[in-house]
C-alpha cells in the first residue's frame, strides 16, 4: 500500500506508534534510531505529517509552552494504525543502491592504486567506527527503556547494521591487500 509521497508517510506512521510526538520529535528518534538505515527531513516530515492528519491517520493537539513557543503533537488514530499494519505486511521494494565509492572503485584502473587505497581506508575507519557506534547505541537500548515488545525488532535493525559493518571491515581489509598487491606489481615486485 504506497500512500502518496513515497514511504516518507509509512515512516512516520511507524514513528508515532512508538509513541505521540512532535515533528521536531520525530526528527530525533529519527536520529538516534532508524538515521543509521532510513532518513526523513523536516522537508519531509512536516508535509508528511499534514497529508497523514488530511487523510485522518493521524491527529493533531497542539500543547501550549510555558516560555517556549506551542508545540503541535501528533499521535495514531486507529486508521492509521490499521495502514501501518497493512504497510508493513506488504512485500519490501527493493531499492538499487547508489555507492560511489564502489563506482569510483569500479573504474580504478584510470588513477594509481593509491588512490583507490586511500578512498577504501577511509570508508575502512567509517566501519569501525560504526562498529563503536552501535555498541553505544545497545547499551542506549537498553538503558532508555524502550518497551519490552519493541526491544528485540530494535535490536535486529541494530545486529544488521553491526553485521553489515563488520563485514564492510572484512571486505576493505581484502581489498586494501588486493591494491596493495596490484601497487607491488605495477612496480615490478611480487
Amino acid at each position: 500500500m504506497k500512500m502518496e509521497g513515497g514511504a516518507t508517510p509509512n515512516a512516520l506512521l511507524g514513528l508515532l506508534s512508538l509513541r505521540p510526538m512532535s515533528g521536531y520529535d520525530i526528527r530525533q528518534v529519527i536520529s538516534e534510531s532508524i538515521g543509521y538505515f532510513w532518513s526523513e527531513s523536516y522537508g519531509q516530515i512536516y508535509p508528511g505529517l499534514k497529508r497523514l492528519e488530511a487523510e485522518g491517520l493521524v491527529s493533531k493537539k497542539t500543547v501550549r509552552g510555558k516560555g517556549s513557543p506551542d508545540r503541535n503533537v501528533y499521535s495514531l488514530t486507529e486508521d492509521g494504525r490499521r495502514k501501518l499494519r497493512e504497510w508493513l505486511k506488504l512485500p519490501v521494494a527493493e531499492v538499487v543502491p547508489r555507492n560511489e565509492l564502489l563506482l569510483k572503485l569500479f573504474f580504478g584502473a584510470h588513477v594509481s592504486p593509491n588512490v583507490s587505497r586511500e578512498h577504501v581506508q577511509a570508508f575502512l575507519e567509517r566501519c569501525q567506527e560504526d562498529l563503536r557506534v552501535y555498541g553505544e547505541l545497545e547499551k542506549g537500548l537498553r538503558k532508555k527503556g524502550v518497551p519490552e515488545s519493541q526491544l528485540p525488532f530494535c535490536m535486529m535493525t541494530l545486529n544488521m547494521g553491526r553485521h553489515r559493518s563488520a563485514a564492510m571491515v572484512k571486505w576493505c581489509e581484502e581489498t586494501i591487500a588486493e591494491l596493495d598487491k596490484i601497487e607491488r606489481t605495477a612496480k615490478g615486485g611480487k
